[in-house]
């Protein structure tokens, strides 16, 4: 059985399968991101934005929320900060852990998916 560090991995290597050079540049920058505004404000920023990597890096990342968080709804914006704009103070703090935890593996894969040596 895969411990939880196995299944980020997992997941963070299927989500970059395929991947751009911008989107690893948006993964490269999403942890400062959401360190300086918040894990609410960054993905209300990649919605409004649009553009195919930030909708990637956003699906990828509120699929592995709706996995972690059995109270949220589905894995869409709109049931996601639902959860997150009701959740308790820790459960919104360990949601905003596990996504930087994820991207911890996304930053790591995608380089070598997009064939990016710039993006560490």
């Amino acid at each position: 059985m895969p411990d939880l560090g196995q299944k980020r991995a997992a997941h963070a290597w299927k989500s970059v399968q395929g991947c751009t050079k911008r989107y690893t540049s948006l993964a490269k920058s999403a942890p400062a991101l959401i360190m300086s505004n918040g894990l609410m404000p960054t993905l209300a920023f990649y919605q409004a934005k649009g553009e195919d990597h930030h909708k990637d890096l956003l699906e990828h990342l509120l699929v592995w929320l709706k996995d972690r968080f059995p109270g949220i709804k589905g894995a869409d914006f709109s049931s996601t900060m639902t959860f997150l704009h009701s959740a308790e103070s820790r459960d919104y703090r360990r949601a905003t852990d596990e996504t930087l935890e994820l991207l911890r593996w996304i930053r790591q894969f995608a380089p070598a998916v997009s064939g990016d040596p710039s993006s560490d």
